[in-house]
């Protein structure tokens, strides 16, 4: 019997654009002549839930509850049930005649974020500033709704992610089991539902999640759970990020109480011999790069050598069946880099697999996803989103690649100007040198409105330690080429790297303060720097002046280390001031203040002169 494939991704994604994964395997599989369909659960529950019909029962079970949160939302219950499925509608599908309406926000009932809305904010004129507003207003009552869900009715909710606290740093299992031997929740119940309907109308014999996030794990296992019991002859299989970065050194087998396989990097191949396995075709001993549990034990087979599917000989994702329809525009940051993320929709694409520079020392430099480097052509590519843009009827395309090569982003700018394609795209990007002027105007002419790229932290010292091969003049140049040229740009942002001082912390912000305040970049985000054990920090801590302290791995995810700094600041006391900072600067606020304002405590004085990156731009050598 051939096998028939559902290929699923599991809550919560991204609510405005498909995750890509199941796309890319489908085409694939497409190529192989393996039948397989797609659903997207994130987007099909997300819009489940917020219904009158789910609000008027979740509504009734925090009732039950002695103490609830949010009682101002629950004594105003009915208007959020009556109003909730026009919000969505129109986040769905905004049309200026629905805006004129959802712009006021007299329109609908007022809770604790709509209380504390911006009124400062600068809408733009016409229509768009009308659809933009109506949008915001939109976001922060189904905000409202949310945080309503989270706390009276199920504390693993959240729009992006769900349980994520029970997973992240999962050393041991013993978490995961007791939570998945809870009653399910309400969301929960939904979710079956959703899954129920989807194997009824598919009918498949093997069900594929792709796990990118911490955040997607639980929801799997509990579909695995509900599987395992109402269709046990389905077969599950995992893989994804998750798997890929976390489970490597996976040694206990209760995970295979809720699925049959885990596979690891790349899926193709190995979904195939899974196929073929079911199918009888090959034995268990050919599969490749692939868990599963042998009578009480974890075993790993990964048939040697792996068969290698050359990034440019991959076909086309295929988006068919994803229900674009239902995704939602949110709007909860006025920010115009930001809004990219949950706003606008995009076609998901990869330039080139891995990254061509793979040295700093906080990635993932052993893995396959980062050191695996392969190319492509220009051809290729573009014939590639020309077919993407027929099935889904979305001209725009995110390229997430690690770092874009800016050899292809140049092959790519001079083909889609040859074939006068109008494509809006950003991507990913190193603050390389070669982002000249002339490179990024090409850019531009063929349709990057936007770029990300790894700033990391802002001190020239650390970047030289984490092996960047960019320096802050070269990032401030470079910045500076893309706004000139129309191009926004997203910093990613670093604090607490190994060895990292009070000082070093405080002239970071102030070179992204001078970084915003010249139009270098336009948006930002800081995290914590954490050691990983696939990166080169975590497997030589002794040559960045750390040392590991944990966790114990006890059998499941290993992935993020617990580290010691004595030399180091005490880093977490900076989270809330920096954020606080970059707040106000994505808003355009704040620039000129002096950096004392963002903390509740004493800080060092910057030793950067205020004029560093005025003076970097004056110069016309890009070292």
């Amino acid at each position: 019997m051939s096998q028939k494939l559902l290929l699923v991704i599991p809550p919560f994604s991204q609510l405005n654009t498909p995750y890509p994964a199941t796309a890319y395997l489908k085409g694939f599989l497409d190529s192989q002549e393996i039948e397989s369909h797609q659903i997207d659960l994130s987007i099909e529950l997300f819009t489940s839930i917020f219904t009158k019909e789910f609000l008027t029962e979740a509504f009734g079970e925090a009732q039950k509850l002695k103490e609830f949160s949010f009682t101002e939302i629950l004594k105003k219950k009915e208007e959020y049930i009556q109003l909730v499925e026009e919000v969505i509608q129109f986040l769905q599908t905004p049309t200026i005649e629905k805006a004129q309406e959802l712009s006021k926000i007299s329109y609908f009932p007022v809770g604790h974020r709509m209380s504390a809305v911006n009124k400062s904010i600068q809408w733009e004129s016409g229509e768009k500033g009308v659809i933009d507003r109506a949008k915001h207003f939109s976001t922060l009552f189904i905000e409202e709704l949310g945080d309503f869900i989270r706390s009276n009715v199920d504390e693993f909710f959240s729009f992006t992610r769900y349980a994520e606290q029970i997973v992240t740093s999962a050393s041991s299992f013993d978490g995961l089991e007791d939570s998945l031997h809870y009653e399910p929740t309400l969301i929960e119940h939904a979710l079956f539902d959703i899954l129920e309907q989807k194997i009824e109308e598919f009918q498949p014999t093997l069900v594929c999640f792709t796990v990118p996030f911490p955040g997607n794990l639980f929801a799997t296992l509990r579909s695995g759970q509900f599987i395992k019991q109402f269709y046990p002859s389905i077969k599950i299989a995992i893989g994804g990020g998750y798997c890929n970065t976390e489970l490597r050194s996976l040694s206990d087998p209760r995970i295979f109480e809720f699925i049959d396989f885990i596979t690891l990097d790349d899926g193709e191949i190995p979904l195939v011999r899974i196929s073929q396995f079911l199918d009888g075709k090959i034995t268990i001993n050919e599969l490749e790069r692939t868990f599963y549990r042998q009578e009480d034990h974890v075993v790993y087979q990964n048939k040697v050598p792996n068969t290698i599917v050359h990034h440019g000989n991959l076909p086309a994702p295929n988006y068919e069946g994803l229900p674009f329809s239902k995704y939602v525009s949110f709007l909860d940051v006025i920010n115009p880099m930001h809004r990219m993320w949950t706003d606008e929709r995009w076609n998901k694409l990869t330039i080139s697999h891995g990254c061509y520079w793979k040295q700093c020392s906080f990635c993932d430099v052993s893995l396959d996803y980062i050191g695996n480097y392969q190319n492509t052509t220009a051809e290729d590519l573009v014939n590639k989103m020309e077919k993407i843009i027929s099935q889904t009827g979305i001209k725009g395309f995110h390229f997430v690649d690690e770092a874009a090569p800016p050899k292809m982003l140049r092959a790519l700018s001079n083909k889609l100007l040859e074939k006068k394609l109008e494509i809006p795209w950003w991507t990913n990007i190193r603050f390389e040198k070669t982002f000249d002027d002339d490179l990024c105007r090409l850019m531009a002419q063929a349709g990057c409105v936007a770029v990300t790229g790894g700033l990391e932290v802002a001190s020239d010292r650390l970047l030289e330690k984490m092996k960047k091969g960019v320096d802050i003049g070269q990032v401030a140049r470079v910045g500076k080429h893309f706004t000139n040229n129309g191009i926004m740009v997203h910093a990613y942002l670093m604090y607490g790297f190994p060895t990292q001082t009070d000082q070093e912390t405080i002239d970071s912000l102030e070179i992204v303060r001078q970084l915003f305040q010249h139009n270098c970049i336009q948006s930002a985000y800081w995290h914590q720097f954490t050691a990983t054990i696939h990166s080169p920090i975590g497997q030589h801590p002794e040559e960045f002046g750390i040392t590991i302290t944990g966790p114990k791995f006890e059998g499941f995810a290993q992935n993020d280390l617990w580290h010691d700094d004595p030399m180091g600041a005490d880093h977490s006391m900076y989270t809330k001031g920096l954020n606080l900072a970059l707040h106000n600067y994505l808003n355009g606020v704040g620039i000129e203040l002096p950096l004392q304002e963002w903390f509740d405590f004493e800080v060092p004085k910057t030793s950067h002169p205020k004029f560093k990156i005025a003076k970097v731009l004056k110069s016309r050598i890009d070292t």
